[in-house]
């Protein structure tokens, strides 16, 4: 080959497929961070496992098209096994085939301030065999018992994969809406919802705007098993009521993470 042939070989423009990837990278937008929290976010949660989540409340939140999580555990008094007040794991399979959410509550309902980083371990390792054995989508967000926390819980749960979780509790100072930017992620504030407190929780849900999010704790609608934060049915309805009445979006909490920038992979090291 002469010269010349080789200055030109050289020059020769590249190929199209190439140049066209170069300009497409030059060209792609930045990665997207986080959805901005619209106006009227509420999260309803549902705890303990009671018969009525399955028998009342997953019927009426698909007929109104509202999303939720349920966090399940096996209490132990009541004990679990009595079916008149607790669903079966085969009726917590069918709320996880429905596309509602299924949560960690640990198994026996143990407060995270009272175990060791192993035994909360064992506790998540129980719920989550249970979910594998039935078909159930491993849980990645947890609410605490009692609303109590510790920092060694927290440490647990990053490390095991658990985005979300769920506290409150007035003692704890947590009994308002969440707000992404400032708050934890694993220690959500929420406002309880037991009886007749319906100007309490009106008055909760006004809360859910400026970025702020409002998550609501019930238990059974009724609770036949802890009658003292049961829900009276026909309360609850109105409550759904509102919602679509006042254009709420009514999520699950693993849907919040939408709205969450990404985290650091690496978790703190859990002690004891």
């Amino acid at each position: 080959m002469t010269l010349a042939r080789s200055v030109l070989t050289c020059l020769r423009p590249a190929p199209l497929a190439w140049a066209a990837g170069l300009l497409l990278t030059a060209a792609a937008p930045p990665a997207r961070g986080p959805q901005r929290v619209p106006e009227r976010v509420v999260v309803l949660t549902f705890d303990d496992a009671v018969l009525s989540h399955a028998t009342y409340v997953a019927p009426l939140l698909r007929k109104y098209g509202f999303g939720a999580t349920f966090f399940v555990c096996e209490f132990r008094e009541p004990p679990f096994a009595d079916k008149t007040k607790y669903m079966s794991w085969a009726q917590i399979r069918e709320l996880d085939r429905q596309g509602f959410e299924i949560g960690s509550h640990t198994l026996t309902h143990r407060h995270v301030n009272k175990m060791t980083a192993a035994e909360l371990g064992a506790e998540l390792d129980s719920i989550e065999g249970r979910c594998r054995r039935y078909g159930i989508r491993r849980p990645t967000s947890f609410a605490y018992p009692g609303y109590d926390t510790h920092p060694t819980a927290l440490a647990v749960l990053q490390a095991r994969g658990y985005s979300l979780a769920r506290a409150g509790g007035a003692k704890q100072g947590r009994v308002r809406a969440y707000d992404p930017v400032t708050d934890d992620r694993r220690l959500i504030p929420s406002f309880s919802t037991s009886g007749d407190n319906q100007p309490q929780v009106l008055a909760a849900l006004a809360q859910a705007q400026g970025g702020r999010i409002v998550v609501l704790t019930l238990h059974g609608v009724p609770d036949t098993a802890h009658d003292w934060v049961s829900t009276p049915p026909a309360l609850f309805e109105e409550y759904l009521r509102y919602f679509k009445a006042h254009r709420y979006r009514v999520l699950a909490l693993r849907d919040v993470a939408r709205y969450l920038p990404p985290e650091p992979t690496e978790a703190p090291a859990a002690t004891n």
